[in-house]
């Protein structure tokens, strides 16, 4: 398992509305690899409850994940308050709109 290749691919993902990826806006956090599971769990942190694309944004990390034959499990929690105004600094920097 290489763990670079991993971390790489975690940190291409980017969103689609924003020129950023999800570990810079803070959406993605706590990822851990686990190699003698061929697993990557980590943490989707969202700015508000309802994000219209969060299917959209989970399965954009899973699927770049399961291509490499790795298992991908996460959890899910909203941004404290300090983690949601970052998010909104990058967010109003980078917005390039969908």
């Amino acid at each position: 398992m290489d763990f670079a290749k991993i971390i790489s691919i975690i940190e291409e993902v980017q969103h689609p509305a924003i020129n950023a990826s999800l570990t810079t806006l803070g959406i993605l956090q706590n990822v851990d690899i686990i190699p003698e599971e061929n697993k990557v769990t980590a943490t989707f942190a969202w700015p508000f409850e309802g994000i219209p694309i969060r299917d959209m944004l989970i399965n954009s990390v899973s699927q770049s994940l399961k291509n490499l034959n790795i298992t991908f499990e996460f959890d899910e929690k909203i941004m404290s308050e300090g983690e949601r105004q970052k998010f909104l600094q990058i967010e109003k920097a980078n917005w390039k709109g969908m």
